[in-house]
């Protein structure tokens, strides 16, 4: 028995534990393998640590901007290898002299035949035109060839085990060719006497020596894209060596150019050795680390927000979002071309903000950037970007159902980022020519990325069962179908219901709980008096009351069934579990207690079963649904005051709400004294506002 509610009441914990293990795990594992270098620094500012010797020789490794400077110089020089093919000028001759012959032994006979001392001169002609034009070179014509003709680059043509430079220029296009082939064939016609032969000129008017020529130069893909990885794998990756016990920097020397790049060449180096060295050491290290900022985030929840870590759902929400921008900042560490400011962290404050609060939605973003940092160069710089930019769109995002807001946040992100790193960059370079302008572009693209909360959210309300501004606002809408047969089936309920929802938010707003939740709440409390909607006060007229004709425990069943009902149509209406919460728990345990007394009042020495007339339950577990049942109660007694006045309306409320407290009603929700006190003032004075008595006016005989 006592080893059951010992795993009951550790059981939770021990799961959120599990979860903690196995995405601290993952990050361990997308973590990188190189030790991280103990110092940091920044070109242009003066170095701040003691004075640096090298620990042991190392080389002095080029910057990623001078090796790819290098690899376009060697681009720019290379030439592409196109091979020639030196049997295609033998088989289209081969080819030619059989369409020649065909053509000469269709004459044979007849009246155009010619002598054989015709054809043969003609066929050499004709053959030397093919010779000629196929010894200078006809090359494929493509996007490539056209874009190296047009930047007359030269190539290296291969023939045999032979390599030559050539210029492109010197070799014939397809199309050259073939124009080449036909204007030397039509300067052999123009040089022909066609008085004297005329059969001869029609004979070769008719061959289509051109159908003969064809490219025999070709791109030679596989060649050219070897070498060309052989030039760009021998570049060197070093420029010189700094040895063991040299000194690097002191104390106070700026951090120039050249310092630079060797720091950056023995943090390198670091952590290739630290990793390779001491690899399980570095792993314990970074568990550890990782570890720590998972446990501050378990405290926060265990001592802030609990109930965060009494649900499942939640709980894994808030790893999955942590570890899913981790692991975006891992992937985009191995893809040079982008930069890691292109990842939107100001969307967890966005997402986290809509949920829950700008507390949480700070500290949650706090811990992923903490993690990310690790992952990153220049961590600092990292880290402060993006906690301002997290911050403003924590301050500037009020109301997400707004579509603009999310816009105008957008926007102040990229105004933060562009204005803190222009700082930044000022402070490093010295120079506002030497800051990296391309960086706002990417600050421009990672503003564009938050308005990618909207469908996120969206999302994750589907996914996890949360609700967002924008839902309750829509819920709140009285032309909601549920709404709608409340106000035609039940109007009174339906005006009570519109009262409280107006009484519960301005509570809600004053002792810091979700407005927009309460009203919601509030709305939908009573949808189930649309059942039996004559049997409830405030529907009755002309003072027909039906309980006067049924005993008081059918009385107290059909006021108590109003919840079973509500949350049944709240369910079948598919509406949230939070909204049917309000429903479940607006009376709490109560009694009926006006039928509970006249069932006593009836049989006063039977025994009474108190069960008959208490509500189900449970009670309120929220701040907002004991609000709710304070301002449901309070509504609906201040409409049987005989006077309306502030210390009427004062008692009752104080008299309701100390009973509701006397019966235990708000022991599992998180509210304190001090939030009931506000609530209290605050129903006094909305009541007093809405009862307050008109001036009488004298009438005209008064006067």
């Amino acid at each position: 028995m006592l080893i059951t509610q010992w795993w009951a009441s550790i059981h939770r914990y021990f799961f959120i534990g599990i979860l903690f293990a196995v995405a601290i795990a993952i990050v361990v594992y997308i973590f990188p393998s190189e030790g991280k270098f103990r110092y940091e620094y920044q070109k242009g500012k003066p170095w701040m640590h003691e004075v640096l010797i090298a620990p042991y020789d190392f080389p002095i490794y080029k910057s990623d901007a001078g090796l790819a400077r290098e690899r376009d110089s060697i681009l720019i020089a290379f030439r592409p290898f196109y091979s020639y093919d030196t049997s295609m000028l033998s088989r289209e001759l081969t080819s030619f002299s059989s369409y020649y012959n065909e053509l000469r032994l269709n004459r044979i006979g007849t009246e155009d035949e010619l002598s054989v001392a015709d054809y043969e001169q003609m066929r050499s002609s004709l053959s030397d035109i093919l010779i000629n034009t196929y010894s200078k070179g006809i090359y494929e014509v493509n996007d490539y060839s056209e874009q190296l003709r047009s930047e007359n680059k030269s190539i290296i043509l291969v023939k045999g085990a032979v390599a030559e430079e050539v210029s492109i220029l010197e070799l014939f296009a397809h199309k050259e060719a073939y124009e080449d082939v036909k204007e030397k064939k039509d300067q052999i016609l123009a040089e022909m006497n066609e008085n004297i032969d005329l059969r001869l000129f029609e004979f070769i008017s008719t061959i289509s020596l051109y159908d003969f020529v064809k490219p025999n130069i070709s791109f030679n893909k596989s060649l050219t894209d070897n070498e060309q990885t052989l030039l760009l794998d021998h570049i060197s990756l070093t420029r010189g060596l700094i040895q063991k016990g040299e000194l690097i920097i002191s104390r106070g020397e700026l951090v120039n150019d050249f310092r630079f790049r060797v720091l950056e060449s023995l943090r390198y180096e670091f952590g290739a050795r630290v990793g390779s060295y001491n690899s399980w050491l570095l792993i314990f290290g970074q568990v550890l680390l990782v570890s720590a900022s998972f446990l501050v985030l378990f405290l926060f929840l265990y001592n802030f927000r609990r109930e965060v870590l009494d649900s499942y759902g939640k709980t894994i929400f808030i790893v999955l979002l942590i570890l899913a921008f981790i692991i975006l900042t891992r992937v985009t560490m191995l893809m040079p071309e982008l930069s890691v400011y292109l990842i939107p962290f100001a969307i967890i404050p966005v997402v986290i903000r809509t949920f829950y609060d700008p507390r949480l939605a700070l500290f949650i973003l706090l811990v992923a950037i903490m993690i990310a940092g690790f992952l990153v160069p220049n961590s600092f710089e990292f880290v402060f970007l993006n906690f301002i930019s997290g911050v403003v769109v924590i301050f500037t995002l009020t109301n997400t159902y707004r579509r603009g807001k999310l816009f105008l946040s957008a926007s102040m992100v990229f105004l933060a980022f562009s204005i803190v790193y222009f700082g930044i960059g000022i402070i490093q370079e010295g120079d506002v020519k030497r800051i990296d302008w391309l960086n706002f572009a990417w600050f421009a693209g990672n503003s564009a990325l938050i308005l990618l909360s909207y469908p996120l959210i969206f999302i994750f309300e589907k996914t996890f069962g949360f609700l967002s501004d924008a839902t309750l606002f829509e819920l709140s809408d009285t032309n909601q179908p549920l709404l709608r047969r409340l106000a035609e089936e039940a109007p009174g309920s339906f005006q009570h219901s519109m009262q409280v929802a107006n009484l519960a938010e301005d509570v809600a707003r004053m002792v810091g709980a979700n407005p927009l939740l309460v009203r919601a709440g509030a709305l939908y409390h009573d949808i189930g008096k649309v059942n039996n909607s004559e049997y409830f006060t405030e529907n009755q007229v002309d003072g027909f009351n039906p309980h006067d004709y049924i005993e008081p425990e059918e009385s107290a069943r059909i006021i108590i069934n109003h919840i079973s009902m509500g949350v049944e149509l709240a369910r079948k209406a598919g509406l949230p579990e939070q909204i049917i919460d309000f429903i479940r728990t607006h009376q709490g345990t109560t009694k009926a207690y006006y039928f509970y007394r006249k069932y006593k009042d009836k049989s006063p020495k039977e025994e009474i079963d108190p069960s008959i007339f208490s509500y189900p339950g449970p009670k309120p577990f929220s701040k907002e649904t004991a609000l709710l049942m304070m301002s449901d109660a309070v509504e609906a007694s201040s409409r049987s005051l005989k006077e309306y006045s502030e210390e009427s309306i004062r008692n009752l409320v104080e008299t309701i709400i100390d009973y509701q407290m006397q019966e235990d009603q708000f022991t599992e929700a998180p509210i304190s004294f001090r939030d009931i006190t506000f609530a209290k003032d605050v129903l006094v004075k909305r009541l007093s506002t809405i009862y307050h008595a008109r001036i009488a006016y004298p009438k005209e005989e008064d006067k």
